[in-house]
């Protein structure tokens, strides 16, 4: 058992605040469909160095279906779109795809899609003071304390896919 003001006391009072709760917009693209048609790509052979360049090897290992390697829970699952750039410190760019589980209770430091004061946001669950509170990843927007909101979790974020090619758009 933890003390009250424990940080791993506030972590677990936090975690429950939004599990019982019933600047960044997200636009809800779809949710995952475990019926729909996959398109399995080809999945390159080993593994590709992102240090020293190594010799490439000439084989294919197999295909690779994207919704069934990313997507736990289908029924559960659904894709949005950030808007903003409230979350670039923590890998999430404006326009890029965010693949989120409702299927998962919040814990502290997961990233949450989440209606505060029903408004939609994305940002990360974290303490402040002892309280839960959403924060973003950047210091231009300050963290949004939750005692005394009406907060509904929509979802943990579990992916985040986004262009590293300025030229594609999507």
């Amino acid at each position: 058992m933890t003390s009250p003001n424990t940080p791993e006391a506030a972590a677990t009072d936090a975690d429950q605040f939004l599990h019982r709760a019933s600047d960044n917009t997200v636009t809800i693209l779809g949710r995952a469909d475990e019926y729909a048609g996959s398109t399995p790509l080809p999945l390159a052979g080993g593994e590709v160095r992102a240090g020293f360049p190594s010799p490439a090897e000439d084989y294919l290992e197999g295909e690779l279906d994207l919704t069934r390697h990313l997507v736990q829970h289908p029924n559960a699952t659904y894709y949005v779109r950030a808007k903003g750039d409230s979350m670039e410190g923590y890998g999430i760019y404006d326009r890029d795809l965010l693949i989120v589980d409702r299927a998962l209770d919040a814990h502290t430091d997961d990233i949450l899609i989440a209606a505060v004061d029903g408004e939609l946001t994305c940002k990360r669950l974290g303490i402040i003071d002892g309280c839960p509170a959403l924060l973003s990843g950047n210091p231009a927007y300050p963290p949004i304390r939750l005692q005394g909101r009406e907060v509904t979790t929509w979802g943990v974020v579990i992916y985040n896919v986004h262009a590293l090619c300025r030229r594609v758009t999507r």
